[in-house]
């Protein structure tokens, strides 16, 4: 059982606090932690992933966490609605489904501040529902990239009416429900020198700072690394860096992504050679005999983990292995099993991806000494 409060008033303020920079703190759901000063605040998090090995009994290298700056957010998730006062377009409540309209976000890109007008006349244009629906939108090389979902079932007029919008915002598409209604430019993203178009709704990593330390953090590992598998692959942040030097085998399980990230690599130059697979690693991870082939291999699982399949790496005879994980807990569930197979572990590095948020993401490097025969 967890027992919650809410703050009522602050009589003598911890040297710790300092005031939040949002004039939406404590209301809306998005930041819970713009009031803590900020070597507490990173000292804390780290803590995060300290403590979550510890529980496991793991200890080793963790590094400092390694800070993210306010205002770079590409991707936002908004919530929207429809009511007698208004268009809604915001960020819910903690603990509450009450969504919060924003007129400003200091941990989002410029870009999509600088749109929250337009954005909101578009979730207007859109809603065919007197429900709650959401709005991802992606700051791309191309512009904005806007995703709807759930807000019903839009007529040819609606759809007219939005196209016209989109087009004379400037935005770079607008898709329903996966289905692409309008896309004035496709919008694409880079991954070292790869340019990727992405597929509506795709997942990409919150903040490019965030992406290119952990892809940094993870070509370096593996760079000895002839052929290396990458599961959990997405659009390839990871495969299409790490085939500047090595031949990869890219594993996805969602359609769009791993079709974004076979066209990438297609259409690239000087690059190794990708192969790709289509599988849901949580029903079929790679067996220890499929890895048996791989000198290096990256897994970047969702926040449930990867138990399964690591347990098929810890069978397996792969000499690096990096791991990459927004959730502490099952990242240190994971390490726990490969360690028990005989995995080493070198270093930890914690990243602050969510700002002013109790999430952290974490890379965390591995390798397996040569059995002696």
């Amino acid at each position: 059982r967890k027992d919650r409060a809410t703050l009522m008033s602050v009589v003598e303020a911890s040297p710790l606090r300092v005031d939040p920079p949002c004039r939406h703190f404590t209301e809306c759901g998005g930041c819970a932690l713009q009031h803590f000063e900020a070597d507490g605040y990173r000292q804390w998090k780290r803590e995060r992933v300290v403590q979550a090995l510890k529980i496991k009994g793991i200890a080793g290298q963790i590094d400092a966490l390694v800070p993210c700056a306010p205002h770079t957010r590409r991707r936002v998730v908004f919530s929207a609605r429809r009511t007698d006062a208004g268009m809604l377009l915001g960020f819910v409540r903690a603990l509450s489904s009450e969504i919060i309209p924003i007129e400003e976000c200091p941990i989002s890109l410029p870009a999509i501040v600088d749109a929250l007008d337009p954005l909101r006349r578009l979730a207007g244009l859109v809603c065919a529902t007197p429900k709650a629906f959401h709005m991802t939108v992606t700051a791309t090389a191309s512009g904005l990239d806007v995703a709807v979902h759930d807000a019903g079932k839009l007529g040819e007029n609606q759809r007219r009416i939005a196209s016209n919008f989109v087009m004379a915002a400037g935005l770079a598409r607008l898709s329903i429900d996966g289905e692409v209604i309008v896309e004035p430019k496709k919008p694409v993203v880079q991954f070292g020198s790869v340019a990727v178009a992405l597929p509506p709704g795709a997942f990409l990593q919150a903040t490019e700072a965030a992406e290119q330390t952990m892809a940094g953090l993870v070509c370096q590992h593996l760079s000895r690394a002839k052929k290396v598998a990458d599961l959990f692959a997405g659009c390839g942040s990871f495969a299409l860096r790490l085939a500047a030097k090595s031949e990869v085998h890219a594993v996805e399980g969602d359609a769009p992504a791993l079709a974004a990230l076979d066209r990438a690599s297609r259409f690239a130059s000087g690059l190794k050679r990708v192969t790709s697979e289509r599988r849901d690693l949580f029903r079929r991870p790679l067996t220890f005999k499929e890895l048996s082939g791989f000198d290096g291999l990256v897994f970047d699982p969702p926040r449930a983990g990867a138990e399964d399949q690591s347990k098929q790496i810890a069978r397996s005879d792969v000499p690096l292995v990096a791991a990459v994980s927004c959730n502490p807990t099952t990242l240190a569930r994971d390490l726990r099993i490969l360690i028990d197979g005989g995995y080493q572990l070198k270093s930890v590095t914690p990243i602050d991806q969510f700002l002013w948020s109790p999430h952290v993401e974490a890379v965390a490097l591995l390798e397996k000494p040569k059995r002696r025969r």
